[in-house]
């Protein structure tokens, strides 16, 4: 892997996890901007672990947009786990609710899509870096000390604390703990205040 403050270039071969995701997201890219958060983000830096789920935010979009993009996911061989009534769908997404998204016949692995819910998401949507994969394939992240940030001082799972920490090693040669701590404090204080 090679590192820099905007990009992560990735050479390894594509599992067909990053390969569900990139279907996913070749279709989602065309609609929306979008970030992939959470564990996905540790297991494409190279983590060996399992994950059901790609955990993907976007920011709000319109109903006129939103039908397009099922109307197209439907035509890729995606459905929606929730329902699919689209009138339906949107209200759960304006309602903070997440839509889970698999190809037909499966339920795993699944997206969860979800609307930018607060100044957090909205922060991951804005600061971004690219990881390259592979056939010129390019993945949004939200910058790498957010993600450590959220994980050990907002989810706190052994799972969670176990991502930060992979991510932390494997980046360390960028990773700015300083920014981690103000993240820290930040969302300490959105979470807990």
């Amino acid at each position: 892997m090679k590192f820099t403050r905007s990009t992560i270039e990735i050479n390894r071969e594509l599992s067909k996890l990053d390969l569900f995701m990139i279907d996913f997201t070749n279709i989602l890219k065309k609609y929306t901007s979008y970030v992939i958060v959470s564990g996905y983000v540790a297991i494409l830096l190279g983590r060996a672990r399992a994950s059901e789920d790609i955990d993907i935010i976007i920011p709000r979009i319109d109903y006129s947009t939103f039908r397009s993009l099922l109307k197209e996911l439907k035509e890729k061989e995606f459905y929606c786990l929730n329902g699919d009534d689209d009138k339906y769908l949107f209200e759960y997404m304006l309602e903070k609710i997440p839509l889970r998204f698999a190809k037909i016949d499966t339920i795993i692995p699944n997206i969860e899509l979800k609307c930018s819910e607060n100044r957090f998401d909205e922060l991951s949507l804005e600061k971004t870096m690219l990881v390259k994969l592979p056939g010129g394939v390019e993945v949004p992240i939200p910058h790498l000390e957010l993600q450590v940030a959220f994980k050990e001082a907002v989810l706190r799972s052994p799972k969670d604390l176990e991502d930060a920490l992979y991510i932390r090693t494997v980046a360390k040669e960028i990773i700015d703990e300083k920014l981690i701590e103000e993240y820290k404090v930040k969302l300490n204080e959105f979470y807990r205040g």
